[in-house]
């Protein structure tokens, strides 16, 4: 344990600088992945791309490593900008009928509504269902038993923490026949996750959040049944079959999820992240979730012996690594704003301040701001 927490010190100076508790937004990157944008970048500057083919390498790793992480087969991941980027092939890849429906959660973050209330022209209605109440479940579950098109949900809900039972969403709409989209970038690096377990259609992730990665690199998971579902509304050489290939007089799209990748890749961000799955997957998801829901709950118990109201559901509370709690009347943005000013980084979210730290969190650490919220808040 010792020698763990040692390489941890190593990996995230940032835990001597402040009490960094904000991964559910931005996180900081590993030692490692700074190190190896680093050599990426000498190696640019000293041969050109002379060492391209490495390059590659280094992103099919990459690509490899989300599969781990996700469960996946390879061949079904793409590596796309971000969430937003993904979740628009998947909305604008769906031959729409007029009278379809979405069914999203009224507590989803922009990404997961305004792509899905953006079909309106083609005749789609969406429908936001409460999560509210003991089983946040319920009102999903329902509204799948009346056949909608497809249901896009989060895997955790960024501003509460609030977290669904996916394998049971997921088994009402296979049975039901309908498309299944999870949006994971406040799951995926934070929490184990499974494809196959919670049987979604698709799923997407910024790197930039729990991955520890850099912004403008994520991940593209579709079911292979799928592939051919979707229609394509980006082309480019890169989304070919033999990409690479400029002598071809005629061409094909990928059977991969390749073809969700239409030009040149972010091999600058690919190397970041890169670093930062390894470590992930070095370290063992297992022991990475079990490590922040232990923090979660540390942070929930502080919190309370405090006085704070945690605003996280009962429910949901320990299992992710978000927890949100309340003010005591003050705003919540200046609340945020004395935090900052303290050396306390987290958000002012769901009507009060989210702390979510990660896996190297010390917890000393959380002790502290918990200490500092305390003052500022009068509990």
């Amino acid at each position: 344990m010792d020698q763990l927490n040692s390489a941890l010190e190593q990996e995230f100076p940032v835990n001597e600088q402040c009490m960094y508790l904000n991964h559910a937004a931005v996180a900081p990157w590993p030692t490692s992945a700074s190190k190896a944008v680093a050599r990426f970048a000498e190696e640019n500057v000293a041969k050109g791309a002379a060492d391209y083919p490495h390059w590659l390498e280094i992103e099919k790793q990459l690509r490899s490593n989300l599969a781990r992480l996700i469960n996946a087969p390879v061949d079904s991941v793409a590596l796309v900008k971000n969430t937003s980027e993904a979740l628009s092939f998947v909305a604008y890849g769906i031959d729409w009928r007029p009278g379809d429906t979405v069914v999203i959660s009224d507590e989803e973050f922009p990404s997961n509504s305004i792509v899905w209330e953006s079909l309106k022209n083609q005749g789609v209605t969406v429908r936001k269902v409460s999560l509210a109440g003991e089983n946040p479940e319920a009102e999903l579950l329902q509204a799948i038993s009346e056949t909608p098109r497809l249901v896009s949900i989060s895997a955790v809900q960024y501003a509460t923490g609030t977290r669904v039972n996916l394998a049971k969403i997921g088994e009402a709409c296979k049975a039901a026949g309908v498309l299944f989209c999870v949006d994971a970038i406040q799951a995926v690096g934070a929490l184990m996750f499974d494809v196959e377990e919670i049987q979604c259609d698709f799923a997407m992730a910024d790197g930039h959040k729990w991955l520890l990665g850099p912004e403008g690199l994520g991940f593209f998971y579709v079911r292979e049944e799928r592939m051919n579902d979707l229609s394509l509304n980006e082309y480019g050489w890169h989304m070919i079959k033999q990409a690479g290939d400029y002598s071809q007089s005629s061409w094909e799209v990928a059977d991969t999820a390749m073809r969700f990748e239409c030009g040149s890749p972010n091999l600058l961000a690919a190397h970041a992240l890169h670093a930062s799955t390894n470590l992930l997957l070095n370290t063992g998801i297992e022991n990475v979730e079990a490590a922040i829901l232990s923090k979660a709950n540390s942070l929930c118990g502080l919190l309370s012996d405090a006085g704070a109201e945690i605003i996280t559901p009962a429910h949901s509370r320990g299992r992710s690594g978000i927890v949100t709690f309340g003010t005591n009347g003050r705003s919540p943005k200046e609340v945020w704003q004395a935090l900052m000013s303290k050396g306390v980084i987290c958000m002012h979210r769901g009507g009060g301040i989210r702390f979510s730290p990660h896996f190297h969190t010390p917890l000393d650490r959380l002790q502290q701001a918990v200490s500092i919220a305390a003052e500022e808040c009068f509990w």
